[in-house]
């Protein structure tokens, strides 16, 4: 998953990146209501971590600026405010969910996949696309019953085209999704025909059917 974590505590913001980038999700970091303005309007995330109570300013005010412009990034807020109007508030306004510090981390993840499953795959941790069947636990994708190892940036994609499937994906989309804003440093985009290349091979050699479509120009379809 690619994270954005605004969060003003220092500890907890690192605990938190810690964690989440040890399971293998690229994670971004805003520590006030400035650069998570910026990076939102730059960026999209699978989900993001969202403080209300920031030195600069409400962390509403995010709920407000991705729902009044269609964006549909899962959103679960943090925050040491445990009263029922603020709770009340951040749900009207669009967040996913509402969590109390303090709070276990694993509990955290938890809430976090299953509102990204909720809105991504229709709640299930199973996602099935024709013959391919992919377990968001285990992270394991099976191929006619039968199991295939992908790299991780292989299995994000593949993930990523399921979750868009039948739409047009550009390659700064992709590059964006793998790499976050580290993709700004990039010379090229050459490393993504690579990985792409390596998935839609594994998934033909696996079932004989070409998922990928490539648009001249554009991008890829997963059909």
């Amino acid at each position: 998953m690619k994270l954005l974590i605004i969060e003003d505590e220092q500890g907890l913001c690192e605990s938190i990146e810690k964690y989440f980038t040890g399971d293998g999700s690229i994670c971004e970091v805003a520590n006030d209501l400035q650069s998570a303005r910026e990076k939102i309007a730059l960026y999209e995330y699978d989900g993001i971590l969202l403080d209300i109570g920031l030195p600069d300013g409400e962390g509403f005010a995010v709920l407000e600026y991705l729902r009044s412009t269609g964006r549909n990034d899962c959103v679960l807020i943090i925050s040491a405010r445990n009263s029922l109007d603020d709770k009340i508030k951040g749900l009207n306004i669009g967040a996913d969910d509402y969590i109390t510090k303090p709070f276990h981390l694993a509990e955290l993840k938890a809430r976090l996949l299953a509102i990204f499953r909720r809105k991504a795959f229709g709640g299930t941790n199973t996602v099935i696309h024709k013959n391919i069947t992919v377990d968001l636990l285990s992270r394991n994708v099976a191929v006619d019953d039968k199991d295939i190892i992908f790299t991780k940036k292989e299995y994000d994609i593949l993930l990523y085209f399921i979750a868009n499937k039948g739409k047009v994906i550009s390659k700064n989309a992709i590059a964006e999704h793998l790499w976050g804003d580290e993709m700004d440093m990039l010379d090229s985009f050459d490393f993504i025909y690579t990985h792409i290349k390596n998935l839609r091979k594994k998934l033909f050699d696996a079932s004989g059917l070409d998922f990928i479509t490539s648009i001249y120009g554009v991008g890829y379809k997963f059909t």
